[in-house]
């Protein structure tokens, strides 16, 4: 089983526009649709199509249209009471692919909340393969969150098989790499952006190297996160692919033809491809493949619509191997901001 977190969880609304989106004028939507979101729960959602076992861990409140929407999606969910309804979202998406989001920040928990929810994670993380803790977190709730809560997992799964993956970026991104290794993850899973935030590179030279073909600035930085304790790094890289660096390789994949229609999702797709070939047994290269075969199968789905198995073409990817240094000898240095 795989318990997915979602500490600032939201029902997405998706209004999908006849034309080009104008500021200040008045548009007629062709369609809309409403699912429950964030970033874990995207994951789980991807999961549950995939038919692999998966329980969402989340704040939310009996009758509150979001765990409505987990039960119309056939998600199973342990929700920890909070003082109000979930933040809503709203995405616009245009006829080319062009997305807008509005997010709400999502209201303040308690700190008896927050310790609740602590408690259930840590609960339903004992009997998991995989806990995956994803998203931004809520107001008020501090950046080294994700951090205390990677050791209250460790100190409590002492022996199990439990192992950890964290999504996040920002405040509780930089926490959470400032507790390395003791609160390094077995899976880190960031864009360029995050990768560049952890790293000090610059995201505009790691995205447009890898799409170059060279790759050495991905896998330079993922190796220097690799060295200070996470498991294995899974960079996604928008149209450029991903790149999988773990202590014995890394590796590059890139997507087939692909026509964007939304890019909401896409990064929790892959994560969550990553995660149904490493149940199956499958090898680092083969994770990134299906990572990479679920994250623009998401891209080319309209608004928050998630792929399931018949949307996603594994034998579209090309992946790669690429021959890094031998662990231990120094990193090069990172082209950084200017």
């Amino acid at each position: 089983m795989i318990v997915t977190l979602t500490a600032n969880p939201s029902l997405d609304r998706t209004v999908a526009l006849t034309g080009p989106l104008v500021r200040g004028a008045v548009h007629r939507a062709a369609a809309t649709r409403v699912d429950p979101g964030g970033k874990g729960v995207n994951v789980a959602r991807v999961l549950r199509a995939a038919g692999r076992p998966v329980l969402a861990v989340l704040p939310g409140n009996t009758g509150d249209p979001l765990l409505t929407a987990l039960d119309d999606h056939g998600i199973g969910y342990r929700a920890v009471p909070t003082g109000g309804p979930a933040r809503s979202n709203i995405t616009v998406a245009e006829p080319d692919g062009t997305t807008t989001k509005l997010n709400e920040p999502g209201p303040a928990y308690t700190d008896g909340t927050l310790e609740s929810l602590r408690h259930t994670v840590v609960d339903t993380a004992a009997a998991a393969h995989w806990l995956v803790m994803s998203g931004s977190l809520p107001p008020g709730v501090p950046a080294d969150w994700y951090a205390d809560l990677v050791r209250s997992v460790r100190a409590a799964v002492d022996g199990s098989a439990c192992r950890i993956a964290v999504d996040t970026s920002e405040a509780p991104l930089l926490s959470l790499a400032a507790g390395f290794p003791d609160a390094a993850p077995d899976l880190l899973k960031p864009n360029s952006d995050e990768l560049a935030q952890l790293t000090g590179a610059d995201a505009t030279t790691l995205e447009s190297a890898a799409a170059a073909g060279d790759t050495g600035p991905v896998v330079t930085a993922g190796r220097r996160l690799v060295e200070r304790g996470v498991g294995a790094v899974l960079a996604t890289l928008g149209a450029a692919g991903a790149v999988l660096v773990t202590a014995d390789g890394a590796w590059h994949a890139v997507p087939g033809p692909v026509t964007a229609r939304s890019t909401v999702g896409a990064g929790d797709s892959s994560l969550a491809g990553y995660l149904v070939a490493e149940l199956a047994g499958l090898d680092p290269a083969e994770r990134l493949r299906h990572a990479v075969a679920y994250g623009s199968a998401a891209v080319a789905l309209p608004g928050t619509t998630l792929p399931g198995p018949d949307d996603v073409d594994t034998g579209a990817v090309e992946v790669t191997p690429i021959r890094p240094r031998p662990l231990g000898t120094p990193s090069p240095a990172l082209p950084h901001h200017q």
